[in-house]
């Protein structure tokens, strides 16, 4: 059996890996999928204030809502799978539970986006890529949106300019 974890977090980017297991599990049928959604944790403010048990079942909800989807497509291909939820940081929650339920991958999707923004952005991918020894294979999701695509680089090359502007006044 290959022990693959696919962290989903509900957005249409989180899907095109469940599309990806649900092809690969046709192809071989010896996949144990594992399915972790990753709830962050209140801030102290809030946890003065809430019940524990009220917190918690919230955190359930929530991660209900968010495997929904994905819970539904795995069914209606017919496929098995656990779920787990978890509270806490996604790569922290990610890395461990690839370690503890002994993955032998984790399967996760991204969306597209050009070397610069991930260059300069620390997204959940390139945390757990850098910090867990288990192989990643990522998917790619939906194209960056237009902001993302021109936008952001635009910003951040006038960013340098000026960078470059005040260094050559000094």
């Amino acid at each position: 059996m290959l022990r693959v974890l696919v962290p989903s977090d509900g957005s249409a980017n989180s899907l095109y890996a469940i599309r990806y297991v649900i092809d690969e599990f046709k192809k071989r049928q010896d996949l144990e999928i594992h399915l972790l959604n990753v709830q962050p944790l209140f801030s102290k403010l809030i946890t003065d204030y809430i019940d524990k048990s009220d917190r918690m079942d919230f955190h359930q909800e929530q991660a209900d809502a968010a495997l929904l989807t994905t819970r539904q497509m795995l069914d209606a291909a017919g496929i098995p799978y656990s779920v787990h939820a978890e509270l806490g940081n996604k790569v922290d929650c990610i890395v461990d539970a690839a370690r503890r339920l002994q993955c032998d991958s984790i399967i996760m999707s991204t969306a597209r986006k050009s070397s610069l923004i991930r260059l300069v952005e620390n997204s959940v991918t390139n945390q757990v890529l850098e910090r867990t020894s288990v192989p990643v294979e990522v998917i790619a999701g939906q194209a960056a949106s237009r902001f993302e695509r021109i936008g952001i680089p635009a910003g951040v090359g006038a960013g340098a300019g000026i960078v470059a502007l005040w260094m050559a006044s000094s």
